[in-house]
């Protein structure tokens, strides 16, 4: 059952200072702090008798998508993956992500498949699902070994681009970040059902990623002290390469950005446009933190770990922990929390107004976790669920 809308954004949170002009030094400030935004998307594609995974991702990425490079081979010969250009804009970023989808999901059809966003597959495979035959794909399933079985290792994240000058600021603003993903987590969590039946977690894709080496927080780290972490991981043979690290947060190695690799992938394009918008909101606030030399928070690696292992399980629906106090507090305080904080970057971005939309409907009917849940629900069917997905995979049902 959805949670009631309850959430507010303030544009700033200090209530007695007078409305800045558009055109005030204080706004331009503000937008001068915003980072463009681009977004990756992994999806499943499902046979739509059995609505199982199906191996059929060189069948969509060898027809007539007109994507190019922005649609994208995974690990998994059932995964598919679309890459944004970089935007400025949420309602730039919503169009991408539609034409994005639309041409996905008849690329899909014309191979004889749907495609959903989900972070598990609801149903298990009925045979099994290949590694996608590339020399680095291949060298990673040997290098894991078993943690590569699509059994348990098919899933589908949503990585949040913010573009940054360079990795020292990157890894400072993704230290300031640690105590603000658990609750990013539980509003994104959208893969319950799995192998057919209610996993008992909100994101069971959390629970499975994290088998893979360097799953978890990102460490508080200069530019110097990161070089030297990265090049052990790989030289001790943990990672085959930087592009390995996985942490929930990272400076990327190929394009001047913050990856933010915490969601689910989402059932819609309008809850990827949410996560998006709170993304960079947030890290737009941070950046003024930075600015007026406010220290990184103090958050122990295990009460952090322990706030993303309740943000999997209950998603907005239970009990959280506040990683900064150690204390139990409900998920969504956590997440109101957040929104008042990321606020004047939001306002900043000329967010504000889509963002509580956005959030204020999803409150209103259910989470990706609690849509598939409701849909399991009325028939005990996973079918069921697959097909909810794919009904609202391009946003238009």
């Amino acid at each position: 059952m959805a949670v009631q809308a309850r959430t507010r954004l303030r544009a700033d949170p200090v209530p007695d200072r007078p409305p800045q002009p558009a055109d005030s030094p204080r706004r331009r400030a503000g937008a001068a702090l915003v980072p463009t935004l681009g977004v990756e998307e992994e999806f499943l594609l499902v046979d739509p008798d059995s609505r199982a995974p199906v191996a059929r991702a060189p069948e969509v990425l060898a027809g007539e998508h007109g994507l190019g490079a922005l649609l994208q081979a995974e690990f998994y010969t059932c995964q598919l993956e679309v890459c944004t250009e970089p935007v400025l804009t949420l309602p730039d970023l919503r169009a991408q992500l539609l034409r994005l989808r639309d041409s996905v999901a008849q690329a899909a059809a014309d191979s004889g498949c749907h495609v959903i966003g989900s972070g598990c597959a609801p149903l298990a495979a009925t045979t099994p699902v290949p590694v996608t035959d590339t020399p680095r794909y291949r060298l990673m399933a040997r290098h894991v070994g078993s943690v590569a079985d699509h059994r348990t290792g098919t899933v589908c994240g949503c990585h949040i681009h913010l573009g940054v000058r360079d990795k020292p600021e990157a890894l400072l603003l993704g230290a300031h970040l640690r105590p603000w993903l658990p609750a990013l987590q539980a509003l994104a969590a959208n893969s319950p059902v799995c192998q057919g039946k209610d996993s008992g977690h909100a994101s069971w894709r959390a629970l499975c990623w994290a088998r893979w080496p360097t799953v978890g927080p990102i460490p508080v780290l200069d530019a110097a002290a990161y070089e030297a972490l990265a090049d052990s991981l790989v030289s001790s043979r943990l990672l085959l390469d930087r592009r390995m690290i996985y942490w929930y947060a990272r400076p990327s190695e190929h394009v001047p950005t913050l990856e933010v690799r915490i969601a689910d992938v989402s059932a819609d394009p309008d809850t990827t446009v949410l996560l998006a918008g709170l993304t960079r909101g947030l890290v737009a606030r941070l950046r003024r933190d930075v600015l007026e030399g406010r220290p990184v928070p103090a958050v122990s690696d295990a009460l952090l770990r322990a706030a993303h292992g309740c943000a999997a399980r209950a998603g907005l629906a239970g009990e959280g922990l506040d990683p900064q106090s150690g204390r139990t507090v409900h998920q969504r305080h956590l997440l109101d929390r957040l929104v008042e904080y990321a606020g004047p970057g939001l306002a900043a971005a000329g967010d504000l107004t889509t963002v509580t939309a956005l959030l204020e409907r999803t409150l209103r009917e259910g989470t990706g976790a609690e849509r598939q849940r409701a849909a399991l629900g009325r028939r005990g069917r996973a079918e069921d669920v697959v097909d909810s997905l794919a009904a609202t995979f391009t946003g238009h049902a």
